[in-house]
């Protein structure tokens, strides 16, 4: 990725998140494309690669109220919500508002807890409101989750539900640092932190205002199309035992709409849709038992149906 061609406020935003984590572009890129789009992120990879820091730098860059949850096994969903207590002195109770109450949450090691906690996220990520003790309670906008994972075979860990995956627009891996850009983390260690002196290059308005910008970027018919067939495909594949929902479909052509403004552009090309589709739709497959066993995986059975779904060209009418 390059920076040339780029919006140059959201290139801004991302610049800024360079300055904490090194030779990440792609991901912060993806991570703005989901806060765009309204979605959410969830990052899967090993401890130590800079993921906590990726998501503070992204709060720190748009003026964000920032909220870390800590998922141990003991966490309760109350922990998450927030919760009522009784106040003796007013003699009424007063609600606590939990860390779900931010604009930017970084829900840290999520399938470290019980899925009755993770799902307390379930209906802020999809509805942008919780339900507490029969009051239904509005989350300010944006509201943005980038929720952290460790590899699934690790010892302690709670594979998340197929329903829970599924309310994520982006599933992605962060990736060791190659030699030269771990040397640099090392040079940066020995100064002051530099999310420490992160300031913001956007506000929380303007940020709104590119969210909706980015619901009118155009899609045409042919696109659309597109992202339907591919899709589908998902659900007939040889190797899939449960393909992408009707949800994936508009998560891949929301994620588009906001690459594209992301490009500076105000429509949506078919090299869009092919970028998206693996961080969109490889972990809302379901994959049959054979096919693990035989070492086949979501992203290979989304990339062989990229390669294999004929790219929509549109022709001029005489």
């Amino acid at each position: 990725m390059t920076y040339e061609g780029k919006h140059p406020k959201l290139n801004e935003v991302i610049h800024n998140i360079e300055k904490v984590i090194i030779g990440k572009r792609d991901i912060a890129e993806l991570s703005v494309v989901a806060l765009l789009a309204g979605g959410h992120v969830l990052l899967e990879d090993v401890p130590g690669v800079g993921k906590t820091m990726m998501v503070r730098a992204l709060a720190k860059s748009i003026s964000a109220d920032f909220k870390r949850i800590q998922f141990t096994p003991d966490l309760l969903p109350s922990d998450v919500t927030g919760v009522s207590i009784y106040n003796p002195k007013e003699q009424e109770f007063v609600f606590r508002p939990g860390p779900i109450m931010g604009n930017i949450i970084l829900a840290d090691e999520i399938n470290r807890t019980s899925p009755k906690t993770q799902s307390a996220l379930l209906e802020g990520m999809e509805e942008a409101s919780v339900t507490i003790d029969g009051v239904t309670r509005v989350l300010e906008q944006p509201f943005f989750v980038m929720a952290t994972q460790n590899p699934i075979e690790y010892e302690g860990t709670y594979p998340l539900p197929e329903a829970q995956l599924d309310r994520f627009l982006l599933k992605m891996k962060m990736g060791y640092p190659d030699i030269y850009e771990e040397m640099e983390v090392l040079n940066r260690a020995r100064l002051v932190p530099p999310i420490e002196n992160l300031a913001p290059v956007m506000s929380l308005v303007e940020l709104r205002g590119l969210q909706q910008e980015a619901k009118s970027i155009i899609v045409d018919d042919t696109i659309k199309h597109y992202i339907v067939e591919m899709t589908q495909r998902t659900r007939n594949h040889r190797s899939v035992y449960l393909g992408a929902s009707p949800r994936g479909s508009i998560a891949l052509m929301k994620a588009s709409q906001s690459y594209a403004l992301l490009c500076n552009r105000d429509y949506v090309l078919p090299d869009d849709v092919q970028y998206l589709a693996p961080f969109v739709l490889s972990h809302r497959l379901i994959l049959k038992s054979e096919a693990k066993y035989e070492g086949i995986t979501a992203e290979q059975v989304v990339a062989e149906i990229i390669e294999n779904n004929p790219v929509p060209v549109k022709r001029a009418v005489n």
